[in-house]
């Protein structure tokens, strides 16, 4: 029981220590740099090398000398012949009914082509982990910079619809008074009304995308999805961070972590290649035995008075393939066609990537304009809808001009947010493509 309480202190304490190391206020590159600590994802790419490392290790250690324990025990039931005395001590050294023979055996591999190779795969493999790693963590991070992003999104949505739900529920009130008065027709209280229902719901639906954000967020930091944390950082500042006006001359594609993982398989496609040549060559190895013998009439072999003849021997083999009837030919021409398969996918992802930076390149250029547009129009749109609210009291425009002249600006508000959001998010996927870690 005191043990079983110690364990149960022990998981505990554990535990909440583990929950004091989640942050609760968050800047977006604390994020990142957390994600890349605790991410699930993240983490089972860390074990893929440290399982690379261990199996180049393995490879390494098949060329060392190898020493295997044997222990043989037989019961002759029915012996062939009566039991031999050669020395005449009454021990016989053949033909006994209990036979043990303990040994052991030194094996050391002198040539194999096959294992020369596998070492050369083993460092290629260690290669491709670290490059999935890699791709892994940039996946990773334009991951946290979307969600982080959506929920500043939501969040600066949340405040701006409650602030123009205010402004209308005024409005409102202001109009049902003058309506009251009979200086306003009940048309304007009902167009008011119809705006104010839309941003009502346009702000209990952003609500629950916020709420589906945080836990996306989360998701990608590898926390309980409905743990709370605060984002220190603001949608604004970040789009003025990721402005980058020299992205035209992003051209680097050998430097992309696609490319580096098409390289790696097209050159362990060539291990292959070598490896089924290798197959043709002779296998040389030597061995080293050493034992010792007991025939017993009865089973009894731990008397120190009891003899066990020792054994000893040493010898090497050569194992030349001669003749195979083209099977071991048809591997190493399947092996040369994977080989071209390869160099053409590396052909093919060179073009790829090319069109795919291209593509990014023309999307954050866009997105830097498009914000720059989308400034310049919310100013306007407050503009004109301050003119239409002081037109609309002074009954000089009607309340379907006001109307018109709000719904312009909400409209303008969320695509504003939008171009803000789709400047951090295209940066995020260029930095991806081309295996870049901004640092926010």
């Amino acid at each position: 029981m005191t043990k079983y309480l110690i364990l149960c202190a022990l998981f505990i304490s554990t535990t909440v220590i583990g929950q004091t190391n989640i942050p609760k206020s968050l800047s977006l590159q604390e994020a990142i740099d957390y994600a890349l600590k605790s991410n699930r994802t993240t983490l089972n790419a860390a074990y893929d090398i440290d399982a690379a490392i261990q199996q180049k290790r393995e490879t390494i250690r098949g060329g060392f000398p190898q020493i295997n324990g044997k222990i043989d025990y037989i019961n002759n039931l029915a012996q062939q012949f009566d039991p031999v005395d050669f020395n005449g001590d009454g021990i016989p050294e053949f033909g006994a009914q209990h036979q043990m023979n303990a040994s052991a055996t030194l094996n050391q591999l002198i040539f194999d082509g096959s294992y020369i190779v596998g070492l050369q795969s083993a460092k290629v493999f260690l290669e491709i982990s670290k490059n999935a790693k890699t791709k892994t963590d940039l996946q990773v991070r334009e991951a946290v910079i979307n969600a982080y992003g959506n929920i500043l999104l939501a969040n600066e949505s949340v405040n701006i619809l409650n602030s123009n739900i205010s402004v209308l529920e005024k409005n409102l009130f202001d109009i049902t008074k003058i309506y009251e008065n009979g200086f306003e027709e009940e048309e304007s209280v009902e167009q008011i009304k119809i705006t104010l229902s839309g941003v009502k719901n346009s702000l209990n639906k952003t609500k629950r995308l916020q709420k589906i954000a945080y836990q996306m967020l989360n998701l990608n930091l590898g926390i309980d999805l409905d743990k709370k944390i605060t984002l220190s950082d603001n949608l604004k500042s970040l789009t003025e961070k990721n402005i980058f006006s020299d992205a035209a001359s992003i051209n680097d594609v050998k430097n992309t972590i696609d490319f580096k993982i098409a390289e790696n398989d097209k050159v362990s496609k060539e291990l292959l290649v070598k490896l089924e040549r290798s197959k043709n060559l002779p296998t040389i190895g030597a061995f080293l035995t050493g034992g010792y013998l007991a025939n017993r009439e009865t089973f009894d072999f731990t008397g120190s008075d009891k003899k066990w003849i020792g054994t000893a021997s040493f010898g090497a083999s050569i194992n030349i393939p001669i003749f195979s009837f083209g099977q071991r030919d048809a591997r190493t021409q399947r092996a040369k066609i994977n080989l071209e398969k390869a160099e053409l996918n590396l052909t093919e992802t060179e073009q790829r990537i090319k069109l795919q930076l291209a593509s990014a390149k023309s999307d954050y250029e866009f997105a830097q304009e498009d914000f720059k547009n989308k400034t310049e129009n919310l100013a306007l749109a407050k503009r004109i809808e301050s003119k239409n609210q002081t037109k609309f009291f002074e009954g000089v425009s009607t309340s379907f001009d006001l109307r018109q002249a709000q719904t312009q600006l909400y409209s303008t508000q969320q695509d504003y947010l939008q171009a803000m959001l789709n400047v951090l998010n295209t940066k995020a996927k260029l930095d991806t493509i081309t295996n870049q870690s901004t640092t926010f």
